[in-house]
């Protein structure tokens, strides 16, 4: 999905919308959860990347959504770089253990170039999970 937005935040409300739409949650919860994440320190990998992540109570099973931004924005990125592309992930509360493997294995992915690029190419959603589904092969 691109989405026209100007800042950080708003990358956050349009993904409380979104999981409000698709999962059924609180859209403001999922904002203000995304938001608190971020004050303990950036999500963002570098290379134009964030994985913005939260744990909320009440969602039943860990749900994931990928923005790419029409344009980047500001995200704290280490390498100073704004942030394009967005892989937003949300787990159940009480999953910690989920929650820290989950982010290990995006964060892996996120740091393969062939796959970023991989990523970049893709020009609709079901490109996009099939990048997703067949990483493990992109990366070898």
């Amino acid at each position: 999905m691109d989405l026209f937005v100007v800042s950080k935040s708003q990358v956050l409300e349009e993904a409380g919308r979104l999981f409000a739409s698709h999962e059924g949650c609180d859209a403001a919860q999922v904002a203000e959860s995304l938001l608190a994440r971020e004050r303990m320190g950036s999500t963002a990998l570098g290379n134009g990347f964030a994985i913005p992540h939260a744990r909320l109570k009440g969602l039943r099973q860990a749900a994931a959504a990928y923005l790419h931004l029409k344009f980047a924005v500001p995200f704290d990125a280490p390498d100073g770089k704004p942030v394009s592309e967005v892989l937003v992930v949300l787990v159940p509360e009480q999953a910690a253990q989920d929650h820290l493997q989950l982010l290990a294995q995006a964060a892996e992915m996120f740091q393969d170039r062939q796959f970023r690029e991989h990523l970049r190419d893709q020009g609709d959603a079901d490109g996009l999970y099939r990048a997703f589904v067949d990483w493990p092969a992109i990366a070898k």
